[in-house]
């Protein structure tokens, strides 16, 4: 649920045109800020990496945290942030390929069967016969979304087993700071986004928020307590079940969004919505047998 709530905050400040770059960096700074300051206090030596690990922290920051924030930011400025959340968790049909694919591994027919659900509910949700279908350009990066967060899960998966899930979350966050602070300069940074107030939407449409609130609100309700939930659900769950479970977010999104946004689907879309996720639970459960293979 934390990254629906954080999903409206951000929602409001990408139809500010704030750049979604721009807005996964301050996310993930702040984020990196207060873990740190935590982790340093509690037991710093949870931040010591082997040489070993390094590579796979960096990608597991780079993709995992910095592209799939940035992406999903970039995607609910043209799309609802529950239809942008449904294609981010298309991930286990991405995995499920690979393995199928590029692994050559054994895969069930249920991946057919989630793959074919999957994108029918999708087709269904964009009423492409309408002429109203999604847009294009949203559709296409929350697709690069949904493959960024097949990569977090299975580098979460592989490192969680040795690491604590602060542990990871915290490098996580701050490889992607360091990653932003490198290729976008902070005196550079649109600070005016931080004073300036903002109308919110939907059913919030009479009140207002300064831009420093939503964002104080995208980093610790929107980013830190739901990333450390997800990371320890990895590890205690197994990223497959970690993966299922997840796409009940899309629906409390849908909720929220709805609620909050106004952001309201038609009969059919959401008839459309529940055979996606259903056509995902399908092919995360092929991709669990395979990997067993």
């Amino acid at each position: 649920m934390g990254f629906a709530l954080g999903g409206i905050a951000a929602k409001v400040l990408r139809e500010a045109n704030m750049d979604a770059f721009r807005l996964t960096q301050i996310r993930t700074s702040g984020a990196a800020l207060i873990l740190l300051a935590y982790i340093l206090l509690k037991d710093k030596s949870q931040l010591k990496a082997t040489r070993s690990e390094i590579k796979d922290l960096i990608i597991f920051g780079v993709i995992g945290i910095a592209a799939v924030t940035s992406f999903y930011f970039f995607a609910i400025k043209y799309l609802y942030v529950s239809v942008a959340l449904i294609i981010e968790f298309t991930a286990p049909i991405w995995i499920v390929l690979y393995l199928k694919f590029v692994k050559k591994k054994s895969v069930p027919p249920t991946m057919w069967v989630g793959i074919t659900f999957a994108f029918s509910g999708l087709i269904l949700i964009s009423q492409i016969w309408s002429g109203s279908s999604l847009h294009p350009l949203g559709v296409f990066v929350a697709f690069l979304d949904a493959l960024a967060l097949a990569l977090y899960f299975i580098f979460a998966d592989r490192l969680s087993q040795t690491r604590s899930s602060i542990s990871l979350i915290t490098w996580g966050m701050s490889v992607a700071a360091i990653f932003f602070a490198l290729i976008l300069p902070w005196w550079n940074f649109p600070f005016e986004f931080l004073t300036s107030t903002y109308s919110l939407q939907g059913e919030l449409s009479a009140y207002s928020a300064p831009g420093w609130a939503l964002i104080l609100w995208i980093v610790v309700i929107g980013t830190v307590i739901p990333y450390l939930l997800t990371v320890t659900a990895i590890r205690e769950l197994s990223a497959s079940t970690s993966s299922v479970i997840g796409m009940i977010e899309p629906i409390f999104a849908g909720a929220i969004a709805w609620w909050l946004l106004s952001e309201a689907f038609t009969t059919i879309q959401l008839i459309g919505c529940a055979v996606v996720l259903i056509g995902i639970y399908f092919a995360d459960k092929a991709r669990n047998v395979a990997i067993k293979l």
